[in-house]
């Protein structure tokens, strides 16, 4: 959440920064209900004054023995005008609050301005598009003689965009969570196993609500409401809910392996078959909590980690510094991690690294105190390390034989067995 008080200092060149990501950004509401309720809140600290005054003042009189109805009266009358006033400070407040938690977070200075995902920048490439002298296939095509994925019976267990990894997919699949965590882990970050439901003001906490409510699974009855997480970075952001942390124990760097959980999956046509866009798929979170000062660089080590992933793997992706159209709504930078899909003939992201800056602590209520100091919001960083469904998908394409077997890269045999290198191989 943006802070009031950097709105009223400058709402000119804030609401220029909110267009930047979000052309129909507009600032003029909120600075008509923040005017509305510090006016309120004056004159009803005025009335209380007065109020305290004449109680003061009454009770000389009363000690006096003089008649106090005509004060009493007025008495009365202030106090329904202060409970009148309370109720619509209380009222403007909620819509204040409402509408500052609708404006995205604001763009660093130095993103490229653009609405359109086409001009993100390449900032790094790592590693060679791979070359084939035989017909390739994609992951799909390959399934059909690995059997790695049984898609239809995924389908009929919960319906269409649901996976089911059989077999070797499925240690893969583990293996690739298991090579994750131990890179992350050796990197600082500290491993943990968060809940996959959570509640309502965790996801209001993180930026998820109240935009993303349609996008989101959830449980809502007479014991419980309750949200699928959509990114562990949901309940990461929570563990420190309302928390004011020393300043001696940040960074605060966690790693977390869970399922993630959306509706949006499915709905761009043929190429985005088999694991390329599900509504349940796996993901290695990184998530940070920071001094403003350290997030540059603690940004800097979370995108390493996610790069460590895909070098050590021997799979060729880009970096691309996102527009500040093209960013998530809580994030002040991101670059996204990209692999090439030879059978999609394109670049598909695997990892967004993206600092959020005091956004998600300013809603979540997250800070820390140095000595002699005020409370102050931290910062907090995400990035996935990595999301293996389209990793599966490059992994597969990449290292993909002429006899339709796939290679598998050293750093995962430990996971899988030393005496599997190859999966298919006849």
């Amino acid at each position: 959440m943006l802070d009031i008080k950097e709105i009223r200092r400058d709402a000119k060149t804030l609401e220029q920064k909110l267009k930047n990501k979000v052309p129909e950004a507009n600032l003029t509401h909120v600075m008509a209900l923040d005017e509305r309720l510090r006016a309120l809140k004056t004159e009803v600290e005025e009335l209380k004054s007065k109020r305290n005054s004449s109680s003061k003042e009454i009770g000389m009189k009363k000690q006096k023995g003089e008649d106090v109805s005509k004060f009493m009266e007025e008495m009365g009358a202030l106090g329904e005008k202060i409970v009148v006033r309370d109720h619509e400070i209380s009222q403007i407040e909620s819509e204040l609050n409402t509408t500052l938690a609708c404006l995205p977070n604001l763009p660093m200075d130095d993103i490229p301005i653009s609405p359109s995902p086409k001009d993100n920048v390449c900032v790094k490439e790592w590693g060679q598009k791979p070359s084939f002298d035989f017909a390739f296939k994609n992951h799909v095509e390959l399934n059909e003689k690995l059997k790695l994925f049984d898609f239809a019976r995924g389908a009929k267990i919960s319906g269409s965009g649901w996976p089911l990894y059989t077999n070797m997919g499925a240690r893969l699949e583990w293996a690739l969570i298991n090579y994750m965590l131990d890179i992350h882990r050796k990197n600082g970050f500290i491993q943990v196993m968060p809940p996959l439901l959570v509640r309502p003001e965790i996801m209001y906490g993180s930026a998820h609500l109240p935009k993303f409510e349609s996008q989101l699974f959830k449980i809502k009855d007479e014991d419980y409401h309750l949200y699928l997480v959509p990114t562990s970075e949901s309940a990461l952001n929570g563990m420190h809910f309302e928390e004011i942390l020393d300043e001696e124990q940040l960074p605060m760097k966690y790693t977390a392996y869970t399922p993630c959980f959306r509706r949006e999956a499915g709905a761009a046509g043929s190429q985005e078959r088999g694991l390329i866009r599900m509504h349940q798929f796996n993901k290695v979170e990184m998530f940070c909590f920071t001094k403003p000062e350290d997030s540059p660089r603690v940004y800097e080590e979370m995108l390493a980690s996610a790069e460590e992933v895909l070098q050590g793997l021997g799979i060729h992706y880009r970096n691309m510094l996102l527009t500040t159209g093209d960013m998530s709504f809580a994030a002040a930078k991101t670059i996204d991690i990209e692999v090439w899909l030879p059978g999609q003939n394109r670049y598909y992201e695997v990892s967004s690294v993206s600092n959020c800056t005091d956004f998600q602590a300013r809603r979540a209520q997250v800070r820390y105190k140095s000595k002699n100091e005020k409370p102050q919001f931290v910062h907090t960083l995400n990035g996935s390390g990595v999301a293996t469904s389209r990793l599966m998908v490059a992994l597969l394409e990449n290292n993909q034989q002429p006899d339709g077997s796939v290679l598998v890269p050293k750093v995962l045999h430990k996971y899988l067995g030393e005496e599997i290198t190859a999966i298919g191989k006849a």
